[in-house]
């Protein structure tokens, strides 16, 4: 079954680290990626860019684009990591990982379909 990672963390704070530090941070959690890879339990994975170079669209027809998110919360979503394991117990266990390396972050784990280009659709959460 398939489940989405999401990496919170108050973009502020991000923002604030050194290239040092981010880099021993990119370097604790590509240690995981490349365990989760030899597993066969990680799929994509991203680094969102920051929301300051966001937009929105919002509204009927065409919509509107605006900038942002303007999210009313403390943390912005700042990545997120797809994995496959048979239940939420092995996801919880890859997010308890993760917030190992990365302690001030918050991760939230919600089971997804993946829809895949030409694939009929699953309606049970399994590929």
């Amino acid at each position: 079954m398939y489940f989405a990672i999401l990496a919170y963390h108050a973009e502020g704070i991000v923002q604030s680290w050194s290239e040092e530090e981010d880099a021993a941070l990119m370097t604790e959690l590509l240690r995981i990626n490349d365990r989760l890879v030899e597993e066969k339990s990680l799929g994509p994975a991203a680094r969102l860019g920051p929301t300051s170079e966001a937009v929105t669209l919002r509204g009927k027809g065409d919509g509107m684009v605006i900038d942002g998110p303007f999210a009313e919360t403390k943390e912005q979503l700042l990545g997120f990591y797809v994995v496959d394991f048979p239940d939420i117990d092995g996801a919880i266990a890859a997010a308890r990982e993760l917030q190992r390396a990365n302690p001030t972050a918050v991760y939230e784990i919600r089971p997804i379909l993946l829809y895949l280009p030409g694939a009929p659709l699953a309606t049970d959460g399994q590929s």
